[in-house]
């Protein structure tokens, strides 16, 4: 074999790297023997060169022989031509192929003459005189080169390239000192660093440069997916003589429109890395003009809940996606219990009484009635329709052996829980590997997008459809998307919840969609965040803070700002220069007071943070003390402490001061936030819930993540004081408290008790805010 491959031109490196390739080197042989037989022992570099680059790349090997023939006669002589024969025949997988169409296609039997070249290059290099004659050899003359193959595309490229040279040179003579000098490179243009600082962007838990919008990275050919209808030319899809025909109906169904679903299990609620799926299902469909369902995959009746329906579909709304339809697993019960009966009719699924524990793990033992008579299967499967099978005692298999080596997957089993939606109809049910690709089939999906760890089922989705030739969609494969310091399974999240360590589903030191939103979290920032993620194959694993960042980006767009003091210190202004309180013009948004205002009252009484003001001043301290006047923001005053009021204890209680406008005052060294009349609201603070990087890691926490909780994850501050413009938000609305950070309304909130939850601080490092 290594003198066989040796001998077509290949070095002996190359020629042993190709034999440790199994499938190549048995490709390369037939290809070889076949041309040998045709054309003698001894074959040339360049028919060498072709049979190995048709071994290495054609995805059938049915037609290895027919394009060996090809080359062995000469009619396919250059890679161009080898190009061609490949992708048409990997576009046409049923036999016959249209000889006449393939060799017209691939150039066959085209002559190009040194005349046609030349006359070419001639039109090519007449267009673009001007520009030579400028730049001389400095020129693109790859722009030649290509310019001319598109005129004659099946033309030998190496012709061509000496026939450019050839008339470049008549043209321009030969090269003087200043064409052999380096042409200079242009200057980049050098970012702003107001600029630079504008996108941060995640890969693989690193801050990188700025990303493409996620409708950019899933827009037409940026995934290298399959065109609607060109489901064969995805690797590893299985065609057979009825794929054609099928395929056809399906474009006459969708008019070659791209559709996609994001099928939730209705059994939990919506997690971080679910908003990947959505951004990705909704994201990949509106990218390309297409539609995306939201259906419910609700065949497991015992973990069903209605508040799991709904909290589904609210999240998927709320960050900003319409469904085409809405539609539910169970929708398609009577069809998939026909074909069930028919995948049993066809000898591809029997009924087995192995119990679940014997079928478990990758290497149960066979079953011992795989090969009982269909008929006895038929009624056997109507007797567990039935209800005469307990739970456990049957169940319906398939017969096929995944990617993984799980031999034999369950299509069917019994279970006596009423459905939701269908009731008792029905006591068995259908599961994920059944369900899945039958219902993408009769929705006429394009592209089943679902995370990584499904491609050990993928075999398995296409041979189902295979196997009852209905439409075949296409399973595509993305990483899944996950963070540190939390748990998002539902398991834990349901232990987390029973013992008290959080309060619900939503509690906003979860992850959970639910959760996020209650903490104020803005769907933008979430989209923001799943685009500079990416759409990649490989596993994501983020650090909180990256999200934070998006979530900052937003807020500070969208966030009024109000004031707020959590820990309350009197000041009373001695010399206030009115009879009552003034009212105090504050910007909705400093930066930009175009959009609007809003109206504090500015009192004898206010309160300052207890940690704005200190009795000694240190060295680098700018905010209030004794001899240290201070700013109030927006009010248009500077305040100087006059007495210092304690209790017995020696705490500071209150504050007694004077005030001076401040266009008359010395400018003081810093301005504090500040309010007066204020609404008392309740404030909770949230940190990290978990201590560790990975709470699940037995390795990180040996004692399990509810040995990780972080006793410090939430404050509660009782009477935090809020100045009274946002007496009147609801639930969810968003604001910058001045200097301590985004604040969104619970809706624990009550009249009379607003209560506030801190999404994020002002910066990354609260010690910096």
């Amino acid at each position: 074999a290594l003198e066989l491959f040796t001998g077509i031109g290949l070095s002996e490196a190359k020629a042993r790297e190709t034999l440790r390739n199994g499938a190549l080197s048995a490709l390369l042989r037939r290809a070889v023997l076949q041309a040998r037989s045709a054309l003698g022992p001894a074959l040339d570099k360049a028919t060498g060169t072709l049979l190995y680059n048709t071994a290495a790349r054609l995805k059938d090997p049915k037609h290895l022989g027919f394009l060996v023939g090809y080359i062995a006669r000469r009619e396919i002589l250059t890679d161009l031509q080898l190009s061609a024969a490949l992708e048409y025949v990997r576009s046409h997988p049923l036999e016959p192929l249209d000889v006449a169409d393939f060799e017209r296609s691939c150039g066959v039997g085209i002559c190009i003459t040194p005349e046609q070249i030349e006359e070419a290059v001639e039109a090519v290099i007449s267009k673009h005189r001007a520009e030579l004659l400028a730049e001389r050899y400095h020129f693109n003359m790859g722009l030649l080169m290509g310019e001319a193959r598109n005129r004659l595309r099946w033309a030998d490229g190496k012709t061509i390239k000496n026939e450019v040279d050839l008339q470049v040179l008549h043209l321009l003579g030969p090269k003087t000192e200043a064409d052999l000098e380096k042409k200079p490179k242009a200057a980049k243009a050098r970012l702003a660093p107001a600029e630079k600082q504008k996108v941060a962007v995640v890969e693989n838990g690193d801050m990188g440069t700025e990303t493409q919008s996620l409708l950019e990275q899933l827009r037409g050919e940026a995934l290298k997916f399959h065109k609607p209808g060109e489901n064969y030319k995805t690797e590893g899809y299985v065609v057979t003589p009825n794929t054609m025909a099928l395929l056809k109906q399906h474009l006459a169904i969708t008019g070659g429109q791209v559709r996609t679903r994001f099928p939730p299990e209705p059994n939990g609620i919506l997690h971080i890395g679910h908003a990947k799926a959505i951004n990705f299902n909704f994201g990949y469909a509106k990218a390309n003009g297409g539609v995306c369902f939201l259906r419910y995959d609700d065949t497991n009746p015992e973990k069903e809940e209605e508040k799991y329906f709904t909290a589904i579909r609210e999240m998927v709304e709320w960050l900003g996606y319409q469904p085409y339809a809405v539609t539910h697993a169970s929708d398609y019960f009577d069809q998939l219990y026909t074909w069930a009966l028919e995948l049993i009719r066809r000898g591809q699924a029997y009924v087995c009484h192995q119990k679940v524990e014997e079928i478990k793990g990758h290497n149960p033992p066979p079953s011992p009635w795989r090969d009982r008579p269909v008929e006895e299967s038929l009624l056997l499967f109507e007797d567990m329709r039935k209800g005469k099978f307990g739970e456990g005692e049957a169940t319906l298999r398939m017969k096929l052996v995944m990617e993984d080596g799980k031999m034999d997957p369950v299509a069917y089993r019994v279970k006596f829980t009423p459905h939701h939606r269908t009731g008792d109809k029905w006591c068995i049910y259908p599961t994920y590997d059944y369900t899945h690709c039958l219902c993408d089939s009769i929705e006429h999906i394009t592209h089943s997008l679902c995370t990584k760890e499904f491609q050990a089922r993928r075999s398995s989705y296409f041979w189902l459809c295979n196997a009852l030739d209905v439409y075949c969609p296409v399973q595509w494969e993305y990483g899944r998307l996950n963070l540190l310091y939390t748990v998002v399974s539902k398991r834990k999240i349901i232990r987390l919840v029973e013992t008290g360590a959080v309060r619900d589903w939503d509690d906003p030191r979860l992850f959970t969609l639910t959760a996020l939103r209650r903490r104020g979290f803005p769907p933008e920032a979430i989209n923001n965040f799943c685009a500079r993620v990416g759409v990649t194959v490989a596993q994501a694993t983020m650090e909180p803070h990256l999200l934070e960042a998006c979530a900052r980006e937003v807020l500070n767009e969208q966030a009024p700002r109000a004031m707020a003091v959590l820990e309350p210190l009197k000041v009373t202004i001695t010399n206030f220069p009115a009879p009552k309180a003034l009212e105090v013009l504050v910007p909705n948004f400093p930066a930009d007071e175009s959009r609007g205002f809003h109206k504090v009252p500015f009192h004898q009484i206010i309160y300052i943070e207890e940690t704005d003001f200190r009795e000694e001043a240190d060295k680098g301290y700018k905010r209030l003390a004794p001899a240290q006047p201070v700013g109030l923001r927006h009010a248009g005053y500077v305040i100087t402490v006059q007495n210092v009021i304690k209790d017995v204890s020696g705490r500071v209680i209150e504050l007694e001061v004077t005030c001076t406008k401040s266009d008359v005052a010395e400018k003081p060294k810093a301005f504090i936030h500040w309010v007066s009349v204020p609404l008392v609201c309740e404030v909770r603070l949230y940190e990290r819930l978990f201590l560790h990087k990975n709470p699940e890691d037995p390795s990180e926490v040996p004692g399990g993540f509810l040995s990780d909780l972080n006793p410090d994850s939430l404050r509660v501050v009782h009477n935090a004081l809020v100045d009274s413009s946002v007496h009147s938000a609801r639930p969810f609305d968003k604001f910058q408290f001045e200097r301590l950070g985004y604040f969104s309304v619970d809706p624990d909130s009550e009249e009379g008790k607003m209560v506030f939850n801190r999404t994020v601080t002002l910066k990354e490092d609260p010690g910096k805010a």
